[in-house]
């Protein structure tokens, strides 16, 4: 899938060296892999939140002078929530408040260049998802349905036309957006996550973001689901690979935490046997 347009990659760091190391890293990926990239630097998190464009990537440091990481990550998720969000920190105790803001990956200094590679190839990848999801959300909401109603609502992102937004093999949850809910089908929502009391269901048709709680998602969606972390709910159906700490979804990919990573994999392990008996 290729990359659609430039993207805007901010480095926010209080370190002049780690900025400038980072910088040419990043730039020197994106010419190996023919992407247009726009690498700006900043010094403090004061400067990020007054950028009038937003990144479409953000590495974070989260020990800054001023605002630090955590705190500019909140507030940048609040005002865009599309922005791929990575930690860069010599602090690991952190992680686990990393994913409460909805954080793509958490980098623990010093990192080998090529993690640095594997973490930004997936962050582009995903942001390259989530612009054909905008674009597609877009098209659905001008163009009306078969009978003349009106297109699905601006924010919900389905696809009309998508035989995988159709089926409804395993049953649906209704969610309910601005007083109006509308039916998901649990087949297409390929994970979810949860950061400041909203879930995001990251879905076959696009991302649909509703105020909830991932427990009650979870005990709905029944057994073809499985909790990998307290942030995250994925299907079993479209896992791709997994290790210890991760699971790769056909988009995306999710932490796992250590105490669920057993429970993940005996559960994985039954729904494959699942399918096998279908």
């Amino acid at each position: 899938m290729g990359i659609m347009g430039t993207v805007r990659i901010v480095v926010c760091d209080d370190e002049e060296a780690v900025l400038e190391a980072l910088r040419r890293k990043i730039e020197y990926f994106c010419e190996e892999k023919g992407t247009a990239c726009e690498v700006v630097c900043l010094e403090s998190g004061e400067e990020a939140l007054r950028e009038e464009q937003p990144p479409d990537i953000l590495f974070l440091d989260i020990q800054m002078s001023g605002l630090n990481g955590m705190e500019v990550a909140a507030q940048m998720r609040r005002r865009h929530q599309n922005t791929v969000l990575i930690f860069v920190t010599a602090l690991s105790e952190y992680v686990y408040e990393a994913f409460d803001v909805g954080a793509f990956h958490y980098l623990v200094k010093p990192f080998q260049d090529s993690k640095l590679q594997e973490v930004l190839g997936r962050a582009l990848e995903q942001w390259n998802e989530r612009q054909s999801g905008d674009k597609e959300a877009m098209r659905d909401t001008k163009e009306p349905e078969a009978d003349g109603t009106p297109g699905q609502d601006k924010g919900v992102g389905r696809s009309t036309d998508s035989g995988r937004c159709q089926k409804d093999v395993h049953g649906a949850i209704l969610v309910k957006r601005g007083g109006v809910s509308t039916k998901v089908s649990l087949e297409s929502i390929i994970y979810a996550e949860v950061y400041n009391r909203k879930v995001m269901l990251h879905t076959t048709c696009g991302d649909i973001e509703y105020y909830g709680k991932l427990t009650e998602l979870s005990e709905l969606a029944g057994e073809d689901f499985y909790r990998t972390h307290r942030a995250y709910l994925v299907n079993l159906k479209y896992v791709e690979k997994y290790n210890a700490t991760t699971v790769w979804l056909e988009q995306g990919s999710v932490l796992v935490s250590k105490k669920q990573f057993p429970g993940f994999v005996r559960q994985y392990m039954q729904y494959i046997g699942r399918e096998r008996d279908r």
